[in-house]
């Protein structure tokens, strides 16, 4: 896939992992409104995959792909067998988490704080390359705490792609890994996307793609200007409509207005299916929450799903109610 896109051109628009919210139900969605996105998991962790419920952990929709399978770990040793374990499920990509800031990810001495030691994500990466049948890659800061990113990205690039890695994603702001919440790490350490921009200068042969900030694909286009791919995360989650416009205005499809009702009767047909395996609704409604965004009737759509979905019994008809009260006609030209 990334040589692909490095040999052709074509630029890769990923919805970023994003832990507790991009489960496969969330995917689901996601791929109703986009054909062609790179879709994440959220990050799973590599002894999780070795020692607890696999199909659980692991299984999803085929109608998800291409979907990338992110792993947190820094023993070599177990992220092998976890990408090992993972590839009877047929995921399109293995990416290592390399950015992450939370406190129970650094209590395991992996996500962001692996920032420092690229000599050990060296390591990682190469094993993962030794069993993995597809992509490797990685998802990377520009740096941790009082790292000078201008000096230290640049060398734990030329590593990482050293070792195997396929395409490196980055987020392009610096961790702090004391002092500020997983929430102000994304908010409060200042971006800079030029040097993520001179990165990819200086490595024309590496597909890399930019994370951090995007609000919108108007700016998402901007970066494609200057990388190989560009990842939008919470603005794809809490505004989930744009994505119905991802395939025309990044990949070049068709224009053509977006169908709805389509979007509606998947989604219920879907929630069915999982209802009827043990699931409850909220466990799939909580992930359309974000659409029609500033649409007329949003607040009443919001309204049903938040409250509605979660009642004992509750079936797809919250989802049929949900949408009758959205007035479709000023979308007429969104994906169009």
């Amino acid at each position: 896939m990334y040589r692909k896109a490095l040999a052709s051109g074509e630029k890769i628009f990923a919805v970023a992992p994003m832990i507790d919210w991009t489960d496969t139900r969330c995917r689901f969605l996601h791929r109703q409104l986009s054909k062609r996105a790179l879709l994440f998991t959220e990050m799973i962790v590599a002894d999780a995959i070795i020692h607890g419920q696999r199909e659980r952990l692991l299984g999803y929709h085929p109608q998800e792909h291409p979907v990338a399978l992110q792993l947190g770990g820094s023993d070599p040793v177990k992220l092998s067998e976890a990408v090992r374990i993972a590839s009877g499920y047929g995921y399109d990509e293995i990416n290592l988490n390399v950015g992450c800031p939370s406190d129970r990810v650094q209590s395991g001495t992996f996500g962001a704080c692996l920032m420092r030691e690229p000599d050990l994500v060296a390591k990682c990466v190469s094993a993962m390359k030794a069993v993995a049948e597809v992509p490797v890659t990685v998802k990377c800061r520009i740096g941790v705490d009082d790292h000078e990113p201008e000096r230290v990205l640049p060398d734990f690039l030329a590593r990482v792609v050293a070792a195997g890695a396929d395409a490196v994603w980055v987020h392009a702001r610096k961790a702090w890994l004391q002092g500020l919440s997983p929430k102000e790490n994304r908010e409060v350490p200042p971006l800079d996307y030029e040097l993520v921009y001179r990165m990819k200068r200086e490595n024309p042969g590496v597909f890399i793609g930019i994370n951090g900030g995007i609000a919108d694909l108007d700016q998402a286009g901007e970066h494609l200007k200057y990388m190989d791919g560009v990842m939008l995360g919470r603005a794809a989650y809490h505004n989930t409509s744009i994505l119905a416009d991802v395939d025309h205005r990044i990949y070049g499809g068709q224009a053509h207005p977006y169908d709805w009702m389509a979007l509606r009767d998947a989604m219920m047909a879907y929630a069915a299916d999982y209802i009827a395996a043990g699931g409850r609704l909220n466990h799939v409604t909580r992930h359309m929450v974000g659409l029609f965004q500033g649409m007329p009737g949003a607040r009443r759509f919001r309204q049903i799903l938040s409250s509605d979905a979660t009642r004992p019994g509750a079936g797809p008809e919250v989802i049929e109610a949900a949408f009758a009260a959205i007035d479709f006609n000023p979308m007429k030209e969104l994906a169009g």
